[in-house]
């Protein structure tokens, strides 16, 4: 039996990475992920055994005991677990998977999908933004819609919209009296730390507690919105853009048609080739709001002064 069962099978590869490249930069290249967050799954794996893997300050990095028995166990149950996911695989209806970062809404793409093919399930994933990269790569979705920017590399995009940064501050905050702001308005402000948008929700919480303000995209403040606060539009800083990503090499039949629903062409329309093959469709500005027309002014009558007439 097992000593290790509660351990899934994601951190068993990353484990696994490392333990077989004895390198953590490497590992975590290999990977596309960060070697941060590969050490840090590493010593929460140690945590969690309550054993060391790795043979602490060794150089080069060598396995412990428990390191070892670990990456032969690891190995076994990636070997299962990918020949269990074939069977699924032959077995089951063909499903596409599409994973979604945090702000994206993909309801109306769903509806018209399952309208459209009832027969072949549409498994919607939701995906941390620091996660969408790998799981693309690692094959956890067939596609993702995701925040740019991405490494391109091996992956197609189609660029759909870019978003409004935002500023959220506290319901009672001077700012809230305006309709938009730029960043010399803010130029006082204590500004949090929302680079990590998985992390927005904390940064709006201290927002809300009188703890500065916070900018982010204008669906990030949607999906955070609470009574406390508001949010408006900031002029001058940069927008960010959403895409629909898929791995070029798994550019399957069900591919080609999501992407179809996504681009709006009918039920009937021919396929064309996916997007991301040389060319890409310029992505949608963000909405401003519409101005409205100014009245037409009314002609008016040129008036001439009468002749003077001349002196006798």
């Amino acid at each position: 039996m097992s000593r290790f069962p509660s351990i899934d099978v994601q951190r068993l590869r990353w484990f696994a990475a490392v333990a077989e490249e004895l390198h953590f930069a490497r590992a975590a290249k290999a990977l596309h992920i960060s070697r941060q967050k590969l050490s840090h799954t590493v010593i929460d794996l140690e945590t969690e055994l309550g054993t060391k893997l790795f043979v602490p300050g060794a150089q080069p990095t060598r396995l412990t005991d428990a390191g070892q028995e670990l990456l032969r166990e690891a190995r076994d149950s990636i070997a299962r677990s990918e020949e269990e996911a074939g069977t699924a695989a032959d077995t089951a209806p063909a499903t596409l998977r599409v994973g979604f970062v945090p702000g994206v809404t993909v309801t109306k793409w769903e509806r018209i999908w399952g309208r459209r093919f009832p027969d072949t399930p549409l498994e919607l994933v939701a995906v941390a933004q620091a996660d969408q990269e790998p799981a693309l790569r690692e094959g956890r979705v067939d596609m993702c819609f995701v925040r740019l920017p991405i490494d391109r590399g091996d992956l197609n995009a189609i660029p759909l919209y870019r978003e409004l940064p935002v500023v959220v501050v506290p319901k009672d905050h001077e700012i809230s009296l305006l309709d938009e702001v730029g960043m010399a308005d803010l130029a006082g402000e204590r500004l949090q730390d929302t680079a990590d948008i998985d992390a927005a929700g904390a940064a709006i919480e201290l927002v809300a507690a009188g703890v500065g303000v916070a900018i982010v995209p204008h669906s990030i403040a949607r999906l955070h919105h609470r009574r406390d606060v508001v949010y408006r539009t900031v002029t001058d800083t940069d927008d960010t853009g959403i895409a629909l990503v898929w791995p070029s090499a798994r550019t399957t039949d069900l591919v080609e048609e999501f992407i179809g629903v996504v681009r709006g062409r009918s039920e009937h329309s021919s396929r064309s080739p996916a997007a991301g093959k040389g060319t890409e469709p310029e992505p949608r500005k963000p909405h401003a709001p519409a101005k409205r027309p100014r009245p037409a002014r009314k002609p008016v009558p040129s008036r001439k002064k009468p002749a003077r007439g001349r002196k006798r």
